[in-house]
């Protein structure tokens, strides 16, 4: 039957009775608007608004209408502090949602999505200008810190034996939390053409950034950083007192934690090492064509272009039953770990964040050993499969994971699978969560986790713009 259609109703989404059937079906229910009253809401873009209307208008499913309804405005709703410095700059502290902790990955992914906006709402554009521009003071404090605290308030943390400063929150090297943000300011000035955001702050970050990734290329010993935590959980700390285990310097750069914020087995993170060429090489384009710096520039290029060559000849395996494919972890050595975990970057997610071509053979040969029972954290039941990983444990599966397969599929049917086990695994809450169980969607962590919502969002309004309503809208009820 046809689903009800979804009208904006005062801040409730509700079934249009013009659209019913006569026959009674659960999505012709009163569907309550699950974001926060809009005065309760820490920040509001007419432009997001529009698009939300506008694409709620196309879609006949109506549960689909109402949770992206809720999901994509997620984190303007309930996590960005938008204010100006002391020298009235932007300035925006952006929370990863139930932990008031500004992450830099997690930021620069939870508003990626509102970045095509930008040109056309001005309060949106300096919002994320504030993102930008906190995201290199934070750097700036420390580029090993993941997480950072709105001032120096310190943290549960404070304990853990590394050089903690009362300005983070958490301190684990991981080498995407120096890429998500430049990969955020690159396409910010594509969008909106600003250049207020390259100033000082950013050169030096920029050059912390290059000195920290070189650093961890562990040519000249093992570098400043390392890191033990008190912990019953093997994945919280760092093995070899701190330093984890051993690397051959072979150009490539560790990471000791994961995107997950799991210690790595092999510290050469295959998924963030491509993701720093990727940026790298963004980062080389501003700094040629806003700062005139060309000799910052050469020196990531020249960086990407060593990471590169690195992961052609030390990240591929040739397995025995998909072919060549990209391992998850290496040392240099000859070890590698073959798994894939849900948390981006990932080797499902390569395309979506790194550049690299969907057809790719490698690529495409990885992505049928990730989505397998092959893959150690792949997981299937009664409820779904997809990918998960040790930070939340067996049978756990991510939404991010089914959301990076639609981004990176070229299969309208593969597309509606995971877009459908998306609707029917949100437990009823209209929200994304950051991990499931594999045979009950209703055991599931994360009640409030903004970057799943808005990542969501962001596949919806992808797909509507690729066209692709027709196919939303041939998902059952």
């Amino acid at each position: 039957m046809l689903a009800a259609a979804i009208v904006a109703t005062g801040g409730n989404y509700q079934a249009s009775a013009a659209s019913k059937s006569t026959e009674s079906c659960p999505a012709d229910a009163v569907l309550q608007s699950k974001r926060p009253e809009p005065a309760k809401r820490l920040f509001r873009s007419a432009a997001v608004e529009k698009e939300i209307v506008m694409i709620q208008s196309k879609l006949k499913n109506a549960k689909l209408a109402w949770m992206f309804a809720n999901c994509f405005p997620n984190t303007l709703d309930t996590t960005v502090h938008f204010a100006t410095d002391e020298n009235g700059n932007p300035d925006t502290f952006v929370y990863t949602g139930d932990i008031h902790a500004m992450w830099l990955r997690d930021s620069g992914a939870q508003v990626w999505p509102y970045v095509k906006f930008a040109k056309s709402d001005k309060k949106l554009q300096a919002l994320i200008a504030g993102v930008i521009n906190r995201q290199m003071r934070c750097i700036n404090i420390d580029p090993y810190a993941n997480a950072f605290n709105i001032g120096p308030t310190g943290s549960e943390w404070d304990k853990d034996d590394t050089d903690m400063k009362p300005e983070l929150h958490e301190r684990k090297w991981e080498i995407d939390s120096l890429c998500y943000p430049l990969r955020l300011a690159y396409e910010y000035w594509l969008v909106t053409g600003d250049t207020s955001v390259f100033g000082d702050e950013w050169l030096k970050a920029v050059r912390n950034i290059l000195k920290t990734f070189k650093e961890q290329q562990r040519k000249d010993g093992l570098g400043p950083y390392h890191f033990l935590r008190v912990t019953d959980r093997a994945m919280d700390t760092m093995t070899n007192g701190g330093w984890g285990n051993p690397t051959k310097p072979v150009g490539l750069i560790a990471s000791a934690f994961r995107p997950s914020d799991d210690a790595t087995t092999f510290l050469y993170l295959v998924p963030s090492n491509f993701f720093a060429v990727s940026v790298l090489h963004k980062a080389a384009e501003i700094l040629t064509k806003v700062n005139h710096r060309a000799d910052i520039a050469a020196e990531c290029t020249s960086l990407a272009d060593e990471v590169e060559g690195a992961l052609q000849k030390y990240a591929v395996y040739n397995h025995p039953k998909y072919g060549k494919i990209y391992a998850f972890e290496v040392d240099g050595f000859g070890n590698k770990l073959l798994i894939d975990d849900a948390n981006a970057p990932s080797l499902l997610s390569l395309p979506y964040l790194c550049g690299i071509d969907v057809n790719d053979a490698v690529y495409q040969n990885t992505r049928h050993f990730v989505w397998s029972s092959d893959n150690p954290y792949f997981f299937s039941g009664k409820a779904a499969e997809g990918i998960g990983g040790p930070h939340i444990g067996y049978d756990m599966i991510w939404p991010m994971s089914i959301m990076m397969r639609a981004l990176t599929s070229t299969d309208d049917n593969e597309i509606k699978w995971c877009v459908a086990t998306l609707l029917k695994t949100d437990a009823g809450t209209g929200f994304m969560h950051e991990s499931f169980n594999k045979d009950y969607a209703s055991q599931y962590t994360r009640s409030w986790f903004a970057w799943a919502n808005t990542l969501f969002g962001e596949l919806i309004v992808k797909l509507a713009d690729d066209g692709k309503i027709d196919l939303l809208n041939s998902i059952p009820q």
